[in-house]
């Protein structure tokens, strides 16, 4: 009997022993909770970009003094196609809305068209030729419309100036007068090399592909309107006559297709997810 009595004492102390050891023991703390990752905020920042196209350029009309009682028509005016390029530096200042301003060069574009001039007891043709090329300043502002699969379309618009020159321009004339020995006439006239500032105007639409955080390519279409031209001075091949021309030609304009590159020049970090939590 007191043998059980000791057995049942010892495990008693056994298990107060054992209630007081855990009491002392830390409580484990819960694992960390996460919450979902924020969406990323807009991102502004400054971008270089440079762009290569091709223009597709026309003229309203070519325009010069006639005498009283003599009318004019312009006849297949228009210029070949020729390459740009351009750089510029650009701000953007959230996810929809850039800005930009750009120095462009508009190569040399042959310039072909003919004026027929008619009056009392005369007809005759002016054909000209020559080239025309531009240098163009222009600030820009676009909205990128969304982006889906990396491919964000932007709308845009810009305002500024081109300087447009006239290159090797000629006249060579053929009339017919009533009345006159000779009545059948020949003549040439060479006109001095002259360029000229106008304000400038643009529309832009595109799509824009993200090749990475800091690097987009560009595909886009600009309509440009680049204001008047005129050549220099003129002097007849024969030295016959010479002085100011009042030869203006109104209303550049041109279609242009560009291929272009955007650089970020403080891109975003990149994403990285929180860690995760397994249990041990």
């Amino acid at each position: 009997m007191r043998s059980v009595k000791s057995l049942l004492a010892a495990g008693a102390a056994s298990l107060i022993s054992s209630m007081a050891f855990a009491a002392d023991m830390p409580i484990a703390a819960p694992p960390p909770m996460y919450a979902p990752p924020a969406p990323p905020a807009d991102f502004g920042g400054w971008y270089l970009r440079g762009d290569v196209g091709m223009t597709n350029q026309s003229a309203k009309s070519i325009e010069g003094a006639v005498g009283p009682g003599f009318t004019k028509t312009t006849e297949g005016l228009g210029f070949d196609s020729s390459p740009l390029f351009d750089l510029g530096v650009g701000y953007r200042f959230n996810n929809w809305f850039r800005t930009d301003v750009i120095g462009q060069y508009r190569g040399k574009a042959n310039l072909h068209g003919a004026d027929n001039v008619i009056g009392p007891g005369f007809v005759g043709s002016n054909n000209y030729s020559g080239s025309k090329s531009e240098w163009v300043v222009m600030a820009n502002a676009y909205v990128d419309l969304g982006t889906w699969w990396c491919i964000t379309p932007f709308i845009g618009a810009g305002v500024g100036g081109s300087y447009n020159k006239i290159s090797g321009f000629r006249d060579d004339g053929v009339s017919y007068t009533v009345g006159n020995t000779p009545p059948l006439a020949n003549s040439v006239a060479y006109f001095a090399d002259n360029g000229k500032w106008n304000l400038a105007w643009a529309a832009h639409a595109g799509l824009a592909y993200k090749v990475n955080p800091g690097f987009t390519v560009e595909l886009a279409y600009s309509y440009m309107n680049l204001g008047d031209a005129a050549p220099g001075n003129y002097r007849l091949f024969d030295n016959s006559g010479s002085g100011p021309t009042s030869i203006k030609i109104k209303e550049l304009t041109s279609h242009d297709v560009k291929l272009g590159v955007r650089w970020e020049l403080n891109s975003p970090p990149a994403y990285m997810p929180p860690p995760l939590v397994t249990k041990g």
